[in-house]
């Protein structure tokens, strides 16, 4: 090789180093629609999906998403400024006893890769501790509202919130029962998949 074709090769060799270790991303979202009860009014919300990371995880929750499995299902858990979780089929109904309980009658393999970043989008789980393999519930998912470094090895991150966070922050602000269950319904209509 000449000495003036050298920095050419530099450089093309930092260039494909760099996305190398460029975060992968994929082309697929999900919109959720959610509902307010009360006001009727509907809010989106945009998640960057991860399919190179968790492929059989977001495979899931596509398929879920297009045979309307979610519609209808509400937002059952609520921390303040800490998370938002639904995805649990048993929320459509009015008796909250069972709610958090309820799935598609399957669970996922773990793909733990991401971190629990400010809007990130992991699939819920019994805890370590009676969950040694880490699977996921088949459909139950959850977003954190701050970042939560104390699950990434435990929970797979499958996705991340790129529009209305600001909704989701004040759904965790809103009052909720002793059980974290929001007093104010917000379901989801329909979840939309894009790419």
């Amino acid at each position: 090789m000449s000495t003036s074709s050298l920095p050419r090769f530099l450089c093309l060799l930092a260039a494909c180093a760099f996305i190398a270790c460029a975060p992968r991303l994929s082309a697929s979202q999900a919109i959720l629609h959610l509902l307010v009860e009360n006001t009727k009014e509907e809010q989106l919300v945009t998640i960057q999906l991860f399919d190179q990371d968790a492929p059989a995880t977001v495979n899931n929750f596509m398929q879920l998403s297009e045979k309307n499995f979610y519609n209808g299902i509400s937002v059952h858990r609520i921390v303040p400024e800490t998370l938002v979780q639904m995805g649990d089929p048993l929320s459509r109904k009015k008796d909250r006893s069972a709610t958090g309980t309820g799935g598609p009658g399957y669970t996922l393999p773990a793909e733990i890769r991401r971190k629990h970043l400010r809007g990130a989008v992991a699939m819920a789980a019994l805890p370590p501790t009676l969950n040694p393999a880490r699977a996921s519930n088949g459909s139950q998912f959850y977003i954190v509202l701050r970042p939560e470094p104390e699950l990434d090895k435990d929970y797979t991150v499958f996705g991340q919130v790129t529009g209305g966070l600001e909704f989701l922050d004040s759904i965790s602000r809103r009052g909720r029962d002793t059980n974290d269950y929001p007093l104010e319904r917000v379901s989801i209509k329909r979840i939309e998949i894009r790419g």
